[in-house]
């Protein structure tokens, strides 16, 4: 199966937005080449702008950006994005809710050798609660173009979260839709429900596939928009199937996982395991290695899903 990094398809998708856009512009923090902006940089260089490494005033252009009716988009790794910024992203742009993209790179523990300190697993938890910030997470090439051209023509504040290392393209380029607030649907079962957002998306459907073999029929969802969240297909999936297991390359605490139960606790409450990061730092590695080591891969699925089966 082919692979692409989704931070490609956001600096690809830029340049496909410029063509249609005359009024987006592009800002990042020092790091074009690492979060794929200077894709969109050699383009279109009249409309793109380095703030440097100051991520804080970056985030305060682009609400100031914003103001006069531009599209904005700024981009930097996600523990930059959501971490160092987060104090202007709350107040001067999800306060007054302003038309700022945020296009967070490299996050989770797969950005590998880079170590705990630029492994941010805490940023879905962080952006879900400001207030009117809608917060995507795709899961490959086509859903990442996918959700950049359909997240444009949505006027409010955005928090997009892209990876480094490479992730399996499972979607029909030309069959898929990206449809905000939406959850799709890839795998049908009745014995249990796995629900997984970003990279974690082809690990759980690898899981279910490897599990069908063995007699455990697994649904599969595929949450790309984590805030404002599918309620529906989470409730219904409940319902016929019983159990839930999340799956996210990020902490336990405040996202996927927590997201769903949310859901479940006031509509219709079944057990829910949650697979992420636990409440503990990345450290240094290959990022592959870091993805087995902290269970966030297809055999850890698999296996937790028996256990909660009792199998």
């Amino acid at each position: 199966m082919e692979k692409k990094a989704t931070r490609e398809s956001y600096g690809e998708a830029l340049v496909m937005l410029a063509e249609k856009r005359n009024d987006l512009v592009v800002l990042d923090a020092d790091l074009a080449a690492a979060t794929k902006t200077g894709i969109f940089k050699k383009a279109y260089p009249d409309r793109f702008f380095d703030c440097g490494i100051a991520e804080a005033n970056m985030m305060g252009v682009a609400a100031g950006i914003a103001t006069t009716g531009k599209l904005v988009f700024a981009s930097t790794f996600a523990m930059f994005a959501a971490g160092r910024a987060y104090e202007i992203l709350r107040n001067s742009i999800g306060y007054p809710h302003l038309n700022v993209k945020i296009g967070a790179t490299h996050a989770g523990i797969s950005v590998g050798e880079d170590g705990a300190t630029h492994q941010c697993n805490e940023d879905i938890a962080l952006m879900r609660t400001i207030p009117g910030m809608t917060v995507i997470n795709p899961a490959d090439d086509v859903e990442a173009k996918a959700a950049v051209l359909a997240m444009a023509d949505y006027v409010g504040p955005t928090y997009m979260r892209f990876g480094r290392l490479a992730a399996p393209i499972f979607n029909d380029k030309d069959t898929y839709k990206f449809e905000l607030g939406k959850g799709v649907q890839l795998r049908d079962g009745d014995d249990i429900t796995i629900v997984a957002t970003g990279l974690m998306v082809a690990q759980a459907l690898e899981a279910a596939d490897a599990l069908k073999g063995q007699g455990i029929n697994a649904r599969v969802i595929n949450i790309h928009t984590i805030k404002p969240i599918d309620k529906d297909i989470i409730i219904k999936a409940a319902k016929e199937t019983g159990k839930i297991v999340t799956v996210e390359e990020h902490s336990i605490i405040g996202g996927l996982g927590s997201a769903v139960c949310d859901v479940l606790c006031e509509n219709y409450p079944v057990p829910v395991t949650k697979i992420g990061v636990m409440d503990t730092f990345g450290h240094s590695g290959p990022a592959a290695a870091l993805l087995e080591e902290f269970g966030l891969c297809a055999d850890n699925i698999a296996n937790t899903v028996k256990k909660v089966l009792g199998k």
